[in-house]
């Protein structure tokens, strides 16, 4: 696994995310963690949404569309992890 260090953090933006991380019940370093893979499944979801676009061309897509291929997608990503 890879190691990351954040430098030049302001002391209350630390303070903010300790005690978000205290509310959680998790370390500093968990709640941290958890915030980077979100922000990695988010990039996912976008990737995916240009994936849907790209293949659509130039034809209209609905909400429901998009809704549809993320949930199918998450679905495959819960299966893959059992």
């Amino acid at each position: 696994m890879a190691y990351l260090q954040i430098r030049d953090i302001p002391d209350a933006a630390r303070d903010v995310l300790a005690q978000r991380a205290r509310d959680r019940g998790q370390s500093l370093n968990s709640y941290l963690r958890d915030v980077v893979l979100r922000e990695v499944s988010f990039a996912n979801n976008r990737a995916l949404i240009n994936d849907v676009v790209a293949a659509r061309g130039d034809s209209s897509f609905t909400v429901e569309d998009v809704l549809e291929v993320l949930a199918d997608a998450r679905g495959e990503r819960s299966e893959g992890a059992a």
